[in-house]
């Protein structure tokens, strides 16, 4: 591959070789392998007279932004924004999350109203005349304290990850770069946060009369130990020495691999990754993808409002309120649906000591026993609830990461 042009001083020597590293590891995806020493060449030779991304897509089209977002006065300001706006969202849907986590969880009080509308009326209502207005928020402190950082480092790092994987070129703006920005800022904020995130479904899935303190939470989760695996059978003459050599692998690997402690808090990490990718990914891609098609030409008029005195000129116009809770719900909902069976999954292993005997179960065992008893149904347990949950959530983040962005100049 030719070797990138010079960059020019407009930017730092880590930022294009950030960039030049971020668009050859995307191009292999998509076909599309640029170079970054042209992208910023362009931007910044070219650009004199701004055009208006009203006549467009919403994409950067001036050298200059991409620098603005990796300063650090951008991150504090988006992560500010990203953090309120998701506290916001939460906030809106947290009695649906506490029922929709007993109903994904098969919590035995709350497991004969599953399947129907009115069922989950009545689980609402026998939550609040037990526990009152507080008991439809239960755990909902443990989750402002995750979804603040969660939030503000997923918009955060999605800024940056467009910044390294698009960049200011037009052309590089496709579905897979989009797709890769918001996987990549979702695993991101996933890592970081997960802990808080076991800590919070355990807290909302009690449900007896005894007040479970945070204490009692974290050292329940501390001490739960998986469950003992049957020793393996000897060797029959003929079975061949591979297999002899990979049980004795797997038994190593068994007797050093930590089995309890602080890696209980990231039980079901490996399923996380799995749905957060499709999540996040398709999550982001089909907010902007609706923001391109609200901002075409022939219906702009009606979605777009005036663009702000000092917004700046690579910015695209804002959406109408209507037109971005739309987006954001849109988006909610399909990425709620390619997600979601990794998610049952990664719930019934997180709260799988609060039930049975204490012990944890892996991925493929927690798979099979929802398969047995469900079938594939069993994957999509509560998924209308889901609906009704995610598409207000993703359409209040979204309007308020994006309203959150104007107020900040950002």
């Amino acid at each position: 591959m030719p070797s990138a042009p010079p960059n020019h001083a407009s930017m730092s020597d880590f930022t294009s070789q950030g960039e030049r590293n971020a668009n050859a590891i995307v191009g292999k995806m998509d076909g599309v392998v640029r170079k970054a020493g042209n992208v910023v060449a362009s931007t910044t030779t070219h650009n004199t007279k701004p055009d208006s991304v009203d006549n467009g897509p919403p994409i950067a089209t001036e050298g200059k932004h991409p620098k603005k977002q990796q300063s650090m006065d951008y991150v504090v300001r988006s992560f500010i924004a990203g953090g309120l706006a998701g506290c916001t969202a939460k906030t809106t849907v947290a009695p649906l999350d506490r029922v929709k986590i007993l109903f994904q969880t098969s919590n035995p009080q709350f497991a004969k109203y599953q399947g129907s509308w009115a069922g989950f009326a009545i689980a609402m209502r026998e939550i609040y005349t037990r526990d009152g207005v507080l008991g439809l928020f239960r755990g909902h402190s443990a989750t402002l304290l995750k979804i603040y950082p969660y939030a503000a480092i997923k918009f955060v790092a999605y800024e940056q990850y467009r910044s390294l994987f698009i960049g200011s070129n037009r052309q590089n703006e496709t579905w897979v770069r989009r797709f890769a920005s918001g996987a990549a800022a979702g695993v991101t904020s996933v890592f970081l946060t997960y802990p808080l995130e076991v800590i919070r479904v355990r807290l909302a899935f009690e449900t007896k009369n005894r007040r479970t303190t945070l204490a009692d939470i974290c050292k329940k989760i501390y001490h739960e130990a998986p469950l003992p695996k049957s020793p393996p059978a000897a060797a029959v003459p003929g079975s061949g020495v591979a297999k002899t050599v990979a049980e004795a692998a797997s038994s190593t690997v068994q007797a050093v691999a930590p089995r309890s402690g602080l890696v209980n808090f990231y039980r079901g990490f490996s399923t996380t990754l799995l749905g957060m990718v499709p999540y996040a990914g398709v999550s982001f891609l089909t907010h902007d993808t609706m923001g391109d098609i609200f901002r075409t030409e022939a219906i702009r008029k009606y979605t777009t409002l005036p663009k702000p005195e000092n917004a700046p000129p690579d910015k695209p116009a804002p959406l109408k309120a209507w037109a971005e809770l739309t987006a954001g719900g849109i988006s909610g909902v399909v990425s709620q649906t390619v997600s979601y069976p990794l998610e049952v999954i990664r719930r019934r292993m997180q709260v799988a000591g609060a039930v049975g005997d204490g012990h944890r179960l892996r991925i493929a065992e927690t798979a099979g026993m929802i398969f047995r008893e469900r079938g594939i149904p069993g994957f999509f347990v509560g998924l209308s609830i889901g609906y009704v949950k995610v598409m207000p959530m993703a359409a209040v983040g979204f309007y308020t990461y994006e309203r959150l962005k104007l107020l900040f100049n950002i």
